[in-house]
């Protein structure tokens, strides 16, 4: 009878973290529909995102909406009115100076200024690319920015849901015990390989570019980036003594909890894209 219970006390927040993670998907999916609403959301995701950030590293910031508000601005303005190069320029002296702004005008530590430049870093350059990625015009095809941004959106989601669930079923030896104890070996690397799967039926479907070694390469790619790329938000929550980064998501925690996979994958894919069309010129 207790391991009965132990086994569903195990699978006890698999329906609702699962229910999430559509939510999700289906949320981001309108959200990028047009290149107005990805513009918008992304600063939005800029805007919530600072927020949860200074309740890990300056919780007791008393202008915090106030600053997650302007920064959510500058982000829209920044994207509307700034080429690439001087998006990336501009975004990092912001990075920068927010750092500047916690160290010496609110007094903070350096681990807090550090955190919140980091923070700021993942917020405005990291996830600005998602909108980059749905500007992207192949072939003068405006959907197909659309295409791409569902396929790394998708892929990087899939990946979180697949390394959960295989750690679930299959998981017992522990692969980051002092930064995120609930992540296994066999949760890694069994999300991976379905995200290989999952990343040559996403490609075939979605990508104007591409074979069955490349598709697979990409799942590999985005799988391993999308696992240190939610281990370093652990790390970070581990180092504020926080254990979600908020409550927006049921299950999940905060936006940053959901979204930390796309911290390498989305600024990853949009310069393969570049890459590749450059090399068709």
């Amino acid at each position: 009878m207790s391991e009965l219970s132990n086994s569903k006390d195990k699978f006890a927040d698999v329906p609702i973290r699962v229910r999430s993670w559509g939510y999700i998907v289906l949320v981001l999916a309108i959200a990028f529909f047009s290149q107005t609403t990805s513009l918008l959301f992304v600063s939005w995701l800029t805007f919530q995102g600072m927020r949860e950030l200074m309740k890990m590293f300056a919780p007791n910031f008393n202008l915090a909406l106030v600053f997650a508000v302007v920064t959510g601005l500058l982000q829209l303005i920044l994207l509307l009115y700034c080429s690439y190069c001087g998006y990336l320029f501009w975004a990092t002296l912001l990075c920068i100076g927010i750092g500047l702004f916690f160290r010496f005008g609110q007094q903070a530590g350096m681990e807090v200024a550090i955190g919140m430049t980091f923070g700021a870093a993942a917020c405005l350059l990291a996830f600005s690319h998602l909108a980059f990625i749905r500007a992207v015009e192949i072939h003068q095809n405006e959907w197909m920015g659309l295409r791409l941004v569902a396929f790394i959106i998708v892929l990087t989601e899939l990946n979180d849901v697949f390394q959960y669930l295989m750690g679930k079923f299959f998981g017992k030896r522990k692969i980051v015990p002092r930064i995120s104890p609930n992540k296994t070996v066999a949760g890694c690397l069994g999300g991976i390989g379905l995200t290989i799967i999952l990343s040559n039926i996403l490609g075939y479907l979605l990508l104007p570019f591409g074979d069955f070694i490349g598709f697979s390469l990409l799942g590999l790619l985005f799988g391993v980036l999308g696992f240190f790329g939610d281990v370093l938000f652990s790390f970070l929550k581990r180092r504020t003594g926080v254990k979600d980064t908020g409550t927006l998501i049921p299950g999940h925690g905060g936006l940053l909890d959901r979204i930390d996979s796309l911290l390498f994958n989305a600024p990853v894919f949009y310069g393969l894209i570049c890459l590749i069309e450059m090399m068709n010129l």
